[in-house]
């Protein structure tokens, strides 16, 4: 009986309704009352189970004398359940399939630490090799990072790379060929940058020693080129 309730419960039937139904199969058609004895479960135990077991067909009454008689179904009928649920998932298969092999946007939030980590962040920027937009109102990078900024420059213009840059007016950013500038208000200030780039929005503050948080989502950077445009519209060109 054990063995055989683990298969049951394998085929998709609780512990409770195994029990139930083999306790039915054994002793035949009976009142529920036998049913939650022989079956050593108490009477709502048993009655919730026999409800559920109706509902799988897996079970049926007759009425006799005012009172329910349960019988347990062909267990023949057993087959024809997992059949049906057969035909049920091979219906839905198609569009699970479909969710399945559709691109998924990965979403990742990397912090980095130090120079070092910042340089990572310009690298980053380097292998995409896309346009990138940059809200910096101070201009720190050559002055931050001489020794590593001529490369960085080089490599933008080797790469061709686009860039967008918005900086506060007075601010020598020492801009590579291939950089487009407008102008804040002078009496804008922050340590922090804001580079997009890709799917990938990095924000770099130029504290001692810096940091810096790398957000890769598609939707985030872009809402946040979306915002680029409306400064870039509003800021000046000469």
């Amino acid at each position: 009986m054990e063995n055989l309730a683990k298969k049951l419960k394998f085929l998709g039937l609780t512990k409770i309704e195994s029990k139930v139904y083999l306790t039915l199969l054994k002793i035949g058609m009976n009142k529920a009352g036998k049913i939650s004895k022989e079956a050593q479960l108490n009477r709502t135990t048993t009655y919730g189970a026999l409800k559920s077991l109706l509902d799988k067909g897996l079970v049926s009454y007759v009425i006799q004398s005012n009172r329910k008689w349960f019988k347990a179904t062909n267990p023949k009928y057993i087959l024809e359940l997992i059949k049906e649920k057969e035909e049920e998932a091979e219906k839905i298969l198609p569009k699970l399939i479909y969710m399945y092999k559709s691109p998924k946007e990965e979403h990742q939030v990397t912090l980095y630490y130090g120079y070092k980590g910042v340089k990572s962040v310009f690298q980053d920027i380097l292998r995409t090799g896309k346009t990138v937009y940059v809200i910096d109102a101070e201009g720190q990078f050559s002055e931050r990072m001489p020794y590593y900024a001529p490369h960085y420059k080089k490599e933008i213009e080797k790469k061709k790379i686009k860039i967008k840059h918005i900086v506060r007016r007075g601010v020598d950013i020492n801009p590579t060929k291939t950089t487009l500038i407008r102008y804040i208000p002078k009496k804008t200030k922050s340590q922090s940058v804001i580079d997009i780039y890709g799917d990938k929005v990095a924000i770099i503050v130029w504290s001692e020693p810096p940091e810096a948080v790398v957000i890769k989502n598609k939707t985030a950077a872009e809402s946040f080129r979306s915002y680029f445009e409306i400064l870039w519209k509003n800021a000046k060109s000469i």
